[in-house]
């Protein structure tokens, strides 16, 4: 009897071991399968040019397709044109085209556009988020909208409406956005307190978050000696800070000057993972692996 029972019990305590040693390997290393995203970034021209926006974007879908991309990210006002002054119907048609080429292909979008919610009839400057079968996820509203430090303040804040910040789920994973400002409160055009919205966003389960820029310069010395530093170092002090991947991506219009920021990838430890040249359109690609 005590022959049989030996190798059973030894067989027992084999298969404990194993999974004991499985689940200490979790507790350790973290999840053994991490999730994988592969980003494409479209620095590219935004216009006032819906047609043409429509064409530039088509582009950027052709190259993040070839490049394997899960997901591609646009500019602030990419579609529309960075302006709360747009033909409505127009916009609509674009986007429904635009949205319709990225899903044939399995793309998902954080495409950047102003837009009028039909549920209020208001206008928001937005990341729209679809997956990539074309399913709409919601949107980011720049929330920090920029206005002139008098009183009263004028500027874009009084024309785009905002609703609170929020995450999504894309590809399994939690990501949120923030436009242009809500990343860095320039204190020359943010006439309200910095609320820290990419640390917000951290603390809500955020693991990525999608930037889409379009910020003023004109090539001058103050341009690239002053905002360009400012906002890189406002990106790779909130990723390390918040522990989180940053892709972001500027407008490139006009071309003969360098943008306002960088656009690429950053990683958790405020590292570039992937940064584009500064100038120009520029389509990059980078996957990102989460532990």
């Amino acid at each position: 009897m005590t022959q049989r029972i030996a190798p059973t019990l030894a067989l027992f305590l084999t298969l404990v071991l194993l999974l004991a040693g499985g689940l200490a390997g979790r507790a350790v290393g973290g999840d053994q399968n991490p999730k994988r995203l592969r980003v494409a970034v479209a620095q590219i021209s935004v216009t006032r040019d819906v047609a043409a926006n429509v064409e530039t974007i088509g582009r950027a879908i052709d190259r993040a397709v070839a490049e394997k991309a899960d997901v591609l990210l646009t500019p602030e006002g990419s579609l529309s044109g960075y302006t709360p002054k747009f033909d409505r119907a127009e916009v609509e048609a674009a986007l429904g085209k635009v949205v319709g080429k990225a899903s044939s292909a399995g793309l998902a979008l954080a495409l950047g556009t102003c837009f009028v919610e039909p549920d209020d009839g208001r206008t928001y400057n937005q990341i729209r988020f679809y997956d990539a079968d074309g399913t709409f996820l919601g949107f980011h509203n720049k929330i920090l909208r920029c206005g002139t430090m008098t009183e009263p303040t004028q500027g874009e804040i009084n024309h785009f409406a905002a609703r609170p910040l929020r995450t999504f789920e894309l590809a399994g994973i939690t990501v949120g956005g923030l436009i242009c400002n809500d990343m860095w409160a320039n204190p020359g055009c943010t006439p309200m307190p910095d609320p820290h919205l990419s640390q917000q966003l951290a603390d809500m389960g955020a693991r990525i978050i999608f930037h889409a820029v379009n910020g003023g310069r004109d090539g001058s010395a103050w341009s690239r000696e002053v905002y360009w530093p400012f906002h890189e170092t406002n990106l790779r002090i909130r990723a390390r800070t918040g522990k989180l991947w940053i892709v972001t991506a500027d407008n490139c219009h006009p071309s003969t000057v360098p943008c306002s920021a960088p656009s690429g990838v950053l990683r958790p430890d405020g590292q570039w993972a992937l940064a584009a040249p500064d100038q120009g359109e520029q389509i990059v690609v980078h996957t990102i692996e989460l532990e």
